[in-house]
C-alpha cells in the first residue's frame, strides 16, 4: 500500500476540483484550490521524497505545456492522463512519463472497444498503460464514467470486468467520482470490491480527508490498494492532513498492511 501523489491540471494551473462539478461549459465548476506553484514544483517535491508512480491529470485542453514541465522535473516518476490516444501516447512516454493513463479513448457507445484498446496497447505497450476506471454509483452498482466523469458507460466495475481489462494494462487508477474532492469520506464498498477482486496494481482516489480514511483503505482494501490524496493535503489547501505526515508515514515505496 503506497501513497501515490497527484498533479491535477486545469487551464494550465495546478488545481483541486470537486470531480462531480466538471462539465463541458464549466458553469458549475467548484474549485477547492488553485496553486500559485508550478507543476514542476510539485514534481520536484515528489522526486525529492522518492515518491514514484504519481499521476499528472490534464483536465481539459490547454494543459500540455504544464504537463510536459512536470514530467521534465521528474522523468520516469510520473504517469500522465488526459485525452491520451495511440497517436500521442508514445510522445508522452518520450517526454518522460512512466506510463500513460487512458479512459475515454477505449470506450465507445458505452462499451469497451477492444479494437481501440488493442491499438493502445500496441502503441505504448501493456507495461506502460494504466486504465482509468473511475466510476460513479447508479442503481447500487459502480459504472465506469468517461469524458471528465460526465458520461456513464454500461460497464460496471465488477470482478469480471476487472479481470478482463487487466489483460491489457499494468495498473488501474480508480476515482470514486461521486466523492472526489469532497474530503468527506471514502467509498468503502468500492474499496472492498477492489481489494477483493482487482488482479493487478490498483490506485484508489476519492474522498480521503483524514489519516483515518487511509486506515480504512488499508483495512477494507486488504492492504492491496495504493491511494492518492488531493484536496485533503495542506499543499493543496487542506487543513486535516499534512503532506509530510502522509508521505512520511506511507511514502517512498513503504507499505502498510491493513
Amino acid at each position: 500500500m503506497r501513497f501515490r501523489p497527484c498533479i491535477d491540471l486545469h487551464e494550465g494551473k495546478v488545481k483541486q476540483i470537486v470531480g462531480s462539478s466538471l462539465s463541458d461549459d464549466g458553469m458549475d465548476l467548484r474549485e477547492n484550490f488553485v496553486s500559485d506553484r508550478s507543476p514542476a514544483y510539485y514534481a520536484g517535491l515528489y522526486r525529492g521524497d522518492g515518491l514514484v508512480g504519481g499521476h499528472v491529470i490534464m483536465l481539459g485542453s490547454g494543459n500540455e505545456t504544464a504537463a510536459a514541465a512536470a514530467l521534465a522535473a521528474w522523468p520516469g516518476g510520473l504517469q500522465i492522463g488526459g485525452s491520451i490516444d495511440p497517436e500521442n501516447g508514445p510522445e508522452w512516454l518520450e517526454r518522460g512519463a512512466a506510463a500513460v493513463i487512458v479512459t475515454s479513448y477505449v470506450f465507445r457507445d458505452g462499451r469497451v472497444d477492444l479494437a481501440r484498446l488493442s491499438r493502445m496497447v500496441a502503441a505504448v505497450g501493456r507495461e506502460h498503460l494504466v486504465l482509468d476506471l473511475s466510476c460513479r454509483l447508479r442503481d447500487n452498482a459502480y459504472y465506469i464514467v468517461t469524458d471528465r466523469w460526465q458520461k456513464f458507460t454500461r460497464v460496471r466495475v465488477c470482478p469480471d470486468s476487472l479481470v478482463e481489462l487487466s489483460a491489457y494494462c499494468a495498473e488501474f487508477l480508480i476515482h470514486a467520482a461521486d466523492v472526489e474532492g469532497k474530503c468527506a469520506g471514502v467509498a468503502v464498498d468500492l474499496i472492498e470490491l477492489l481489494g477483493r477482486h482487482s488482479p493487478i496494481v490498483t490506485t484508489y482516489a476519492g474522498g480521503i480527508g483524514s489519516m483515518a480514511d487511509i486506515d480504512l483503505i488499508g483495512r477494507h482494501g486488504r492492504g492491496r490498494l495504493d491511494y492518492t490524496v488531493g484536496s485533503g493535503l495542506d499543499i493543496f489547501g487542506g487543513t486535516a492532513m499534512t503532506y509530510a505526515e502522509v508521505s512520511g508515514r506511507f511514502g517512498g515505496g513503504s507499505e502498510q498492511r491493513g
